[in-house]
């Protein structure tokens, strides 16, 4: 049988890794060696040294653009290729290159910021989390150019590889408002992510939002005694305990007016894809160290986590902490609430809508006081998204196994580029739990580290292919 033009992009793809594979192993290595740890001051010129070697290297690897950004804090990485195509569509790849803090003392085998393969792993700092996913994407491109004999991607491609994730992304999103006009793009593909276990790969369609509060309650001016005037005065810390208790109903839902108003409900083809996915609840609650699964009524566990949102109480405190009694009404308590939200959902009409429950609830005589976080809004991408199946057809053609959805219960700075480029966000990770990411001996398998690199190389022409087309 001869060999189609698919099978051939396919052998070219492959045979192209295999004879760069040690050379990239080798410069993922080396970058790997620098300690990018940007919530500690003393690493900022390692987290700056890190991105001058990306910039670097991506210049290195044809990007014709390659150049750090500052911003207020710790510098980013901006890179683009463009095609020869003029109407090729715009795809912009977001990845990090700050790490987690590391170090022997922390329970590592070796040192974490000198890379160790062993068993078809590569243990280090970043290995996973965040750079061995952003690094991918300089031999896939270069693979992609391979199998097409082109010069230039099949796609515009664009890279934004920011340093202060593991932070925050205190910055971020007044670098994506700034440069605006240079990162626009028609896809945004987030590699900051990972896929369900080594034999079902999976991409995440979304991610939830997260607004979070603190709330202060005061009463008396001082601490009083409570035989002279309890029951009699208004206590805060019996108001923080009522405001708690009050926030779900008897079947978890959250009782804010509102609340639910505008939620995207999963449809039943959505639930049916979840429930593919083989979750063991006994080892998920291992992971969770939780005696028990709870949430609202009506929902698996990997609905409620990844598309239901939630009211949790972070803190909640006031009056006496110390050993033994002492009869008290205290002179103020507090709170600190967090809500996960879904698409659908504005966090600023969440946060406007708990300042109004908070307020309705709080009797005379207490003073009080809200004070919400930086908000991150949620993102989904339609199952049905041309985008969404370029990235299933790449992966599933990579891995030769069929490609299932999952969701994120977390929040991140996707969002942001969401929200300011106003463009699909889509996720191609390739990590998988045993990774550890933010733990001892981080690792990234180096088999599923280069099925990412040949999902890339698939990528980029199947977005050309499929640009334009109705979802």
């Amino acid at each position: 049988m001869s060999e189609t033009p698919a099978d051939s992009v396919v052998r070219t793809v492959r045979t192209y890794i295999d004879t760069h594979r040690a050379a990239f192993l080798e410069d993922l290595a080396e970058w790997l060696r620098i300690p990018s740890v940007s919530a500690q001051p003393e690493h900022a010129d390692d987290v700056r040294r890190s991105a001058e070697w990306l910039a670097a290297k991506l210049k290195e690897t044809g990007f014709p653009v390659a150049e750090v950004w500052e911003t207020a804090g710790a510098p980013a990485v901006f890179a683009e290729w463009p095609s020869a195509e003029p109407d090729a569509p715009t795809v912009l790849v977001y990845g990090h290159h700050d790490v987690q803090p590391a170090a022997v003392a922390d329970g590592w085998h070796t040192d974490p910021f000198e890379p160790v393969i062993r068993g078809g792993r590569m243990y280090a700092r970043g290995a996973a989390d965040d750079k061995g996913q952003v690094f991918f994407h300089t031999l896939g491109v270069r693979a992609h150019l391979a199998a097409t004999g082109a010069e230039a991607p099949a796609v515009h491609l664009k890279l934004i590889v920011e340093g202060e994730e593991e932070s925050g992304s205190p910055n971020f999103r007044a670098l994506v408002e700034r440069e605006a006009r240079r990162l626009a793009a028609d896809v945004v593909i987030v590699s900051d992510t990972g896929m369900w276990s080594e034999t079902t790969p999976t991409v995440c369609t979304g991610m939830r939002g997260v607004a979070d509060c603190e709330i202060d309650l005061h009463g008396p001016d001082q601490d009083i005694h409570s035989g002279a005037f309890g029951g009699a005065v208004p206590n805060p810390a019996t108001v923080a305990a009522r405001l708690v208790a009050a926030l779900h109903d008897a079947d978890e839902r959250v009782t804010i007016p509102g609340f639910y108003e505008n939620v995207a409900e999963l449809t039943d083809e959505e639930r049916a894809l979840i429930a593919e996915l083989p979750f063991d609840e006994g080892e998920w609650l291992r992971t969770a160290t939780s005696h028990a699964a709870a949430g609202e009524k009506g929902y698996s566990t990997l609905e409620r986590v990844w598309a239901r949102p939630t009211a949790e109480v972070n803190g909640i405190g006031g009056g006496y902490q110390g050993p033994g009694g002492k009869t008290i009404v205290p002179a103020s308590a507090h709170l600190k609430l967090s809500f996960r939200l879904v698409s659908g959902q504005d966090p600023y009409e969440v946060e406007a809508a708990v300042r109004d429950w908070v307020a309705a609830r709080v009797p005379e005589g207490i003073r009080h006081s809200i004070v919400f976080g930086a908000p991150t809004r949620p993102c989904l991408t339609p199952l049905d998204h041309p985008a969404l199946q370029s990235v299933v057809r790449a992966m599933g053609r990579a891995f030769g196994e069929k490609v299932r959805f999952t969701r994120e219960g977390g929040s991140g700075p996707a969002a942001d580029l969401q929200d300011v480029l106003e463009a699909p966000v889509l996720f191609l990770g390739i990590s998988v739990p045993s990774d550890g990411w933010h733990a001892p001996n981080e690792k990234v398998e180096l088999d599923l580290l280069l099925k990412g690199v040949e999902t890339a190389a698939y990528l980029w022409g199947d977005l050309a292919a499929s640009h334009g087309k109705p979802a």
